[in-house]
């Protein structure tokens, strides 16, 4: 990425010379220029830029609250202030080693209007299918049609067999079954977002953004294979299908690369001789941002990376609570999680605003990059057979570790700081109130890819 070009060259001029007094000889690249994991350079002024933003206002950010245990109710995070409800079943890596029974869900939503509010489910692996009609049980029993139903069903088996390196049929036998099972929810009245392209999988792996990105793409294009091949064309196969992506801790890059999922999808669509329409693009807090020491830092990077995904134009955010990496998070935590996403949305007023970041010359020049790193990446894929066979040989898998170990490094040399573990740790800390503690994570499989924070990589680095 070559230098931004400013058109008044002496006002920039001007800049760099009040600059230079304040560094006091220092070095201006060193010490004001960094590049992210891709390489893309952020520097410390941007020109303004004429890029056009859309017309109009947006449609508010739905907030997503969690159901991720037995015994614990919604009703209180739906009674003041959320507006969705994410439900997490055993075995789901959403639910952390907690999660819902399949056979419980009925009383487990006791009270819950299910047709009046956005619903996503986070299934264990291939067990999909089993969410979903434990879901339109409970709908049932409550007179409720399943075409009453706003749902993002979360039937992602390439992001299952990222988690898990094991499947029960290889690709074109899970694609046509997904075809079948698609076809089937279907003619059960069923509609709305039955596959999820998710980049949480890849993001907790240690993928970049242009990495994570690149991912979601490749399975977003692995689904509309699949179902083009099984006879809807693409579409109509583009409405069944939604978008997840971590939001960081780091604003203005969370902030383009949701942006730059967008634009990159409506390249897709357009490839496919379709004329683009809006994804349906949820955004999830970073699982890997997350810190088990001193865990109050943790609502500041829940408020950055919510802030980041309100702002990237995200349709959905679930904030998760700042205890996560410790156990189940207490009504406290749980509350603090959700009023940080309602502040930000109610008071500070951060979706009113339709694509905030258009004209930013530094979130158009960081949103350009990513896309051109991501869409090089991706054709990549492409050209190895496609997300599923690069998971199978091994080489996407060693494509995130070589960026988790450029992470470790960094975060061992301090050019990457987590605040309260690797810089300014508290000597003593108050023991923070779970529900229960976190369990043991289960053994992973060969070839399957790791979910690791980036205080379990700090944790790495000082052993190694």
């Amino acid at each position: 990425m070559t230098a931004p070009a400013f058109p008044d060259p002496a006002a920039e001029a001007a800049w760099r010379a009040a600059v230079a007094r304040v560094l006091k000889g220092g070095d201006f690249d060193g010490r004001l220029v960094t590049r992210t994991l891709d390489g893309i350079v952020v520097a410390p002024l941007y020109p303004a830029s004429a890029a056009p933003g859309p017309a109009g206002a947006r449609e508010p950010c739905r907030l997503f609250t969690r159901l991720d245990a037995e015994g614990l109710s919604p009703l209180d995070d739906l009674e003041n202030g959320a507006d969705g409800l994410a439900l997490a079943f055993e075995g789901a890596p959403a639910a952390r080693g907690f999660g819902l029974a399949l056979g419980g869900l009925d009383a487990a939503l006791a009270g819950v209007e299910l047709d009046m509010l956005p619903l996503r489910l986070e299934p264990a692996p291939f067990a999909a299918l089993d969410a979903v009609r434990a879901l339109l049980d409970a709908a049932e029993a409550r007179r409720i049609p399943a075409t009453a139903l706003d749902l993002d069903a979360g039937i992602d088996p390439i992001g299952f067999v990222a988690r898990t390196a094991e499947a029960p049929k290889p690709w074109p036998g899970l694609a046509a079954l997904l075809v079948e099972i698609v076809g089937a929810l279907r003619d059960r009245g069923l509609g709305g977002r039955l596959l999820r392209a998710d980049g949480r999988p890849h993001h907790e792996a240690g993928a970049s953004e242009a990495q994570e990105l690149a991912a979601a793409l490749a399975a977003g294009v692995a689904y509309l294979r699949a179902l083009d091949a099984g006879g809807t064309a693409p579409d109509a196969a583009r409405d069944l299908l939604s978008f997840t992506l971590a939001a960081d801790a780091d604003l203005f890059l969370t902030v383009a690369k949701l942006r730059a999922l967008r634009r990159l999808w409506a390249r897709v669509e357009e490839g496919c001789g379709s004329e683009p329409r809006p994804v349906r693009l949820h955004a999830e807090t970073s699982w890997r941002m997350l810190a088990r020491r001193d865990p109050p830092t943790n609502l500041l990077r829940n408020a950055l990376a919510c802030a980041g995904a309100i702002l990237g134009d995200a349709d959905t955010v679930a904030v998760l609570p700042h205890t996560a990496p410790l156990g189940l998070a207490d009504p406290f935590a749980r509350r603090l999680a959700r009023n940080t996403a309602l502040v930000l949305r109610d008071e500070a007023g951060l979706d009113r605003v339709a694509d905030a970041g258009a004209g930013s010359g530094a979130v158009e020049a960081l949103t350009e990059a990513l896309c051109a790193e991501a869409w090089t990446l991706f054709q990549g894929i492409e050209r190895a057979g496609g997300l599923p066979a690069a998971l199978a040989d091994g080489s996407w898998g060693a494509r995130l570790a070589a960026s988790r170990a450029r992470r470790t490094a960094e975060i061992a040399a301090g050019t990457r700081s987590i605040l309260g573990t690797t810089a300014y740790p508290l000597a003593e800390e108050p023991e923070p109130s779970v529900l229960m503690p976190l369990p043991a994570a289960p053994a992973r499989a060969a070839g399957a890819l790791p979910s690791m924070r980036d205080d379990e990589l700090a944790e790495a680095g000082s052993r190694s």
